[in-house]
């Protein structure tokens, strides 16, 4: 399967918990298919102590999306529409296939 989904590109949920909101992406993970989206999915995580945090304790963080729930967000309308690859300059580059505008 084919990611579309870069680090740093907006992005709409489309299915889930979350869905319809919108954030940046701040990791791919290409092997699971999962996107890490700043402030979506947060979960809770216990955490034993280490030398790095001696406290331990409960903390939140970000976990991952499946990538077939997320749509990159169009700049113009602010709504997600898919991605499509062609060939500008000898280069393949993505595009919204709604608006046709280059990502």
């Amino acid at each position: 399967m084919k990611i579309h989904i870069k680090k740093d590109d907006n992005v709409v949920v489309t299915a889930g918990v979350a869905k319809g909101q919108q954030g940046r992406v701040i990791s791919v993970n290409r092997d699971k298919y999962r996107a890490i989206v700043e402030g979506l999915n947060i979960v809770t995580k216990h955490t034993k102590p280490s030398a790095a945090n001696p406290q331990g304790g409960i903390s939140k963080q970000e976990a991952g999306i499946h990538i077939s729930n997320l749509l990159v967000v169009d700049p113009k309308s602010g709504k997600g529409s898919r991605i499509g690859y062609k060939e500008s300059d000898g280069k393949s580059v993505r595009y919204l296939k709604k608006s046709g505008e280059q990502v």
